[in-house]
């Protein structure tokens, strides 16, 4: 007995992102646009909208190309890959590249620690895609069913078009110890923490970015326009929309939502996202490496890179901003708890927790 399935592209699209950077690769305009590594500017607001229309006036273009449609197929054989579990062609771009990430949750230093990983290997961050280099693609979160979306597959099928890009932009790349050095900002990689590590291989590397909940949430909503002037949780950024989410998911109503406080809010959040952490997968790779927030961590860290890949740069500087405990004492004593069961949760499961370090709240 055989049993045939026939899926087309209108039940599984190819993603604006790889239609983008198809567009830029065929007609050979470079990628000069990023601002991905700016701490300075970074924005944190919705701008898909516009990137989808760029996507779909491009599209057609990109179709009629032969080698347009031979690397749209190129994904799509890689997606079948992973659907099926034909693990031969993912070992094989296991044994071409090596992956770094840099996994943490947002404002947490991650922009930079990457943006030093490819100045190292002597790439200017402009010039990398933010979808290859940055947080927003592969795409992974809590599993969400939806009218034509399944969040799981949408996980697959932008994994196998984010390895396609991978091959397209890094090829000719110089290998470090046999392999090219592949540096990701993998902001969602603790949602299939065990899916990131089993396809990208054993020997990918994760560094984790942390800080403490009160400083990261300063400066997520100093980013987002600033404490709400009642106090209570809102949504203005892609972080405070994944705050929402991820509360959500887990059993927050909307009306909760719309009535808490915002630290308490974005506390539940820091916690949940340090729980993933443990308990998705990441936790079995021993290629693991955590760095508390800080300047003089930070930069050394950075430092370490371009010795390890021979670029004879110093550092760019980390700017930190005034610590976060003299303008909210009192979330300080909030935190406590939560830090605490973090701690012990990651030091069950082998996760070193430098507690005094993040109890310094930069």
């Amino acid at each position: 007995m055989g049993v045939e399935i026939k899926l087309t592209d209108r039940e599984l699209p190819v993603s604006p992102v790889y239609i983008n950077f198809l567009d830029h690769l065929l007609a050979k305009r470079p990628f000069d646009d990023a601002e991905w590594s700016d701490q300075t500017s970074e924005a944190l607001n919705f701008g898909l909208a516009e990137f989808k229309r760029r996507a779909d006036a491009a599209a057609p273009g990109v179709m009629q190309n032969p080698r347009g449609r031979e690397l749209i197929g190129r994904a799509y054989g890689l997606l079948l890959a992973l659907l099926t579990g034909d693990v031969a062609p993912i070992e094989a771009l296991q044994r071409r590249f090596h992956f770094i990430n840099v996994i943490g949750i947002p404002r947490t230093g991650g922009s930079y620690l990457t943006a030093e990983l490819y100045l190292a290997l002597g790439l200017e961050p402009r010039r990398v895609p933010f979808a290859l280099a940055h947080d927003g693609f592969p795409e992974a979160g809590p599993f969400e069913m939806a009218p034509a979306a399944n969040s799981w597959v949408r996980s697959l099928h932008t994994m196998a078009e984010y390895l396609c890009m991978v091959e397209l932009y890094f090829a000719g790349r110089a290998p470090h110890q046999g392999r090219i050095v592949v540096p990701k900002k993998l902001t969602k990689g603790i949602y299939a923490g065990g899916f990131f590590h089993r396809v990208l291989g054993e020997a990918v590397e994760h560094i984790l970015t942390l800080r403490h909940p009160v400083a990261a949430c300063v400066s997520t909503y100093d980013k987002s326009g600033g404490l709400p002037a009642d106090g209570r949780f809102t949504v203005r950024s892609n972080i405070e929309d994944w705050c929402r989410r991820d509360l959500l998911y887990t059993g927050c109503s909307p009306e909760q939502l719309a009535q808490m406080d915002y630290f308490d809010a974005y506390l539940r959040y820091w916690e949940q996202y340090h729980e993933y952490v443990a308990t998705t997968g990441l936790s079995a790779n021993r290629q693991l490496r955590v760095v508390a927030y800080g300047r003089e961590r930070l930069q050394q860290l950075a430092g370490e890179f371009h010795g390890r890949y021979g670029s004879r740069q110093a550092p760019r500087p980390f700017q930190v901003s005034v610590k976060a405990r003299e303008k909210h004492p009192d979330w300080i004593e909030r935190s406590r708890p939560a830090l605490q069961r973090v701690a012990a949760l990651w030091q069950r499961v082998g996760i070193p927790f430098p507690l005094e370090q993040v109890e310094e709240c930069w």
